[in-house]
């Protein structure tokens, strides 16, 4: 199952995860990143949790100014 890290604040973005079958783990610090496969923060703060020192292998997605639909297709369109 693909594990997907959500900023604490992005609960639409979570719940819409979610219902496509996502495992979600909430993101509040960079240690809440490791061994997910994307991570998807709210782009609020740019060094947001220390992403900006690489802590995933996975993606990670920007979700600022985008709904939950269009980052749940950001999701979707990297594990095709």
């Amino acid at each position: 199952m693909t594990r997907i890290a959500v900023e604490e604040n992005l609960a639409d973005v979570r719940a819409a995860l979610q219902q496509k079958g996502y495992d979600i783990v909430t993101l509040k610090n960079e240690k809440d990143a490791e061994g997910c496969d994307c991570c998807v923060i709210s782009g609020q703060d740019k060094n947001t949790m220390g992403m900006a020192t690489a802590s995933t292998q996975g993606a990670v997605i920007n979700a600022d100014g985008c709904t939950a639909d269009e980052v749940c297709q950001q999701v979707e369109q990297r594990f095709q």
